[in-house]
């Protein structure tokens, strides 16, 4: 039989897969396909959870004696948006002037193909590594991320599952192959600010009480001073208002609330407790401040709601498997990536909790865009970074 060495036609077939979030759209039986003749025990556990679609996810693993490594990643997609609009079928895998077009090239089935090329390689060469490898592949990346990622290390950890390290396919580069490992995250979080008003008449502001001034007051709040000025590892903490809104079409009426929505990225001088402690202390004293309500002798009347689960800021300190993946770069193509903890979330929040975990795929320039697309070379060059780093990391034994 065959085995998937060429990460272009695994590409090409996980590609043909219209696997958008929650669909599982036929990539993981196409994965099992290419994993079971590579000696991978697979299994695809189905989690749910009321209010959220059912998901779909992958465990596969070859046991051997010695460290275990784990691959994570995802193989549900954004929508296509305009199909129209694209060059080539989103679907459809096609090659044009030497890059392959579709949903998922590089955001994250570009990094999937590449890491079963380098296994089977390997496999292929040298009858395995000194150790056990696993796919952890989730449906739900994309998606709300309740049934995915989470569930399904928790069910994996249950059954005794336990890993020395792990590497998670995301398009980490921004410009060229071998720029970036991402080594960690900064945390996230999203709530609301909900100011409650007076509605009334705009030419009799004596009546009412206008929720939007109260609103300017906090909103100043979260934006000034700055939160930190960064620290070694990390860029500053910043805060992004993303949305305010106060349901009124009318140009002659005082509104009865405001909502500020906000995004906060944060680094390793906060937690989630205390970032969210912080915020809270800000509005507290800028609800009393009379900057934007001349003559209100009430502070601001307002309600803090959080959004989601906090996502949690992480460092990843692992020098073996740091150092390992950043000499098979340097090997693979004479360029030294630099180790970074820029840009959103991903899985490696959930995985941290695990074991040690970096990131590193392709480049990501045109993931969740018309015409997303990776060169065929680049995936022949990743796939050569992850052959090389399995062959040391393996090799180095647990140090």
């Amino acid at each position: 039989m065959k085995l998937p060495t060429d990460p272009a036609q695994n590409l090409a077939a996980l590609i043909r897969c219209p696997s958008v979030t929650p669909a599982e759209g036929g990539a993981l039986r196409t994965l099992e396909d290419m994993l079971r003749p590579l000696g991978f025990s697979v299994e695809r556990p189905v989690f749910s959870e009321a209010g959220t679609p059912d998901i779909e996810n992958l465990y596969a693993r070859r046991s051997g004696n010695g460290p275990h490594l784990m691959f994570a990643g995802h193989t549900d997609v954004v929508p296509v948006g305009d199909e129209a609009a694209w060059t080539h079928p989103p679907f459809a895998a096609e090659i044009a002037n030497g890059e392959m077009y579709g949903r998922g090239a590089v955001d994250m089935k570009g990094g999937i193909a590449c890491f079963i090329a380098a296994v089977a390689r390997h496999i292929d060469k040298n009858g395995g590594p000194k150790g056990s490898v696993s796919l952890l592949i989730t449906g739900d990346e994309e998606g709300p991320a309740i049934n995915g990622t989470v569930k399904l290390l928790e069910w994996a950890a249950d059954k005794g599952e336990k890993w020395d390290a792990s590497i998670v396919g995301e398009p980490t580069n921004p410009d060229a192959l071998g720029d970036m490992i991402k080594i960690g995250r900064r945390g996230s979080l999203s709530g609301s600010v909900i100011v409650n008003g007076r509605q009334g008449h705009a030419a009799y502001p004596q009546l009412a009480d206008n929720p939007v001034r109260g609103l300017m007051s906090l909103v100043d709040a979260l934006l000034h001073p700055v939160f930190d000025e960064g620290t070694k590892d990390f860029q500053p903490t910043n805060l992004e208002v993303t949305s305010i809104d106060v349901g009124n079409l009318a140009t002659n009426v005082i509104p009865a609330k405001a909502t500020a929505t906000f995004n906060i990225r944060f680094n390793d001088t906060w937690d989630a407790e205390t970032i969210q402690a912080e915020i809270h202390n800000r509005l507290d004293q800028a609800a009393g401040r009379k900057k934007y309500r001349p003559g209100k002798k009430t502070p601001v009347d307002y309600e803090l709601v959080w959004r989601d689960r906090p996502s949690h800021v992480f460092l990843t300190r692992d020098e073996k498997l740091i150092d390992t993946l950043s000499k098979s770069v340097v090997a693979v193509i004479g360029r030294t990536p630099a180790l970074s903890t820029s840009g959103g979330t991903s899985d490696a929040r959930f995985i941290k909790d695990y074991c040690p975990v970096v990131e590193f795929g392709l480049v990501g320039k045109t993931m969740h865009m018309v015409d997303e697309r990776v060169a065929v070379a680049d995936l022949e060059t990743l796939t050569g970074i992850y052959e090389r780093f399995i062959e040391d990391w393996f090799g180095q034994g647990l140090t």
